[in-house]
């Protein structure tokens, strides 16, 4: 993290994106683009972040997506920012700041500090990582990236393949056994 200044009496770091220079604060939503979702996390300070991923030994793999997707299961987990942003863009999007006032600072990340390590259920359209920051934040669940693939119709069709591909999963451990 050579291009990141640390301000020790705050918790703050300035991260460089690019060449534009992004001050983050504690109980700050990062969003974070992958190839084809958006994945949340909340800045808790010190350079890291405590995020819902899902279930697997190694969670930086290009499988964790699917791996969500297909769980209905996932683990509140604490990373350095740059483990969890690895190569994608992010930026801070604390998007409902005008409609939604945050919670105080020190109870987002007393909450998040204290649900890290937890098993918690895991659905794409009721409890997924954005739901997960957004209640950290605001108090109330809710996920953009939901509401605008159901205004779509993409929701139905993902939600399908999901379980398509859970019970084929299932089918396959169960020969196994």
């Amino acid at each position: 993290m050579n291009d990141e200044m640390r301000n020790n009496s705050t918790s703050c770091i300035r991260v460089k994106i690019s060449s534009v220079h992004v001050e983050l604060k504690p109980g700050d939503l990062i969003e974070i683009f992958r190839s084809c979702y958006q994945h949340w996390a909340i800045y808790v300070g010190d350079g890291k972040v405590v995020h819902l991923a899902p279930p697997c030994e190694h969670p930086m793999d290009g499988v964790a997506s699917v791996l969500a997707a297909l769980s209905d299961r996932a683990y509140v987990k604490k990373d350095w920012l740059e483990d969890v942003v690895r190569k994608d863009r992010y930026r801070v999007n604390n998007k409902h700041d005008e409609t939604h006032p945050p919670l105080p600072v020190s109870k987002i990340v007393r909450r998040a500090e204290e649900l890290v390590g937890r098993e918690m259920p895991y659905n794409l359209t009721s409890h997924n990582c954005e739901h997960f920051v957004m209640e950290l934040r605001y108090g109330v669940a809710m996920s953009d990236q939901v509401t605008e693939a159901i205004a779509m119709g993409t929701v139905g069709v993902m939600g399908v393949a999901a379980a398509v591909i859970r019970s084929m999963a299932q089918r396959r451990k169960h020969r196994k056994e």
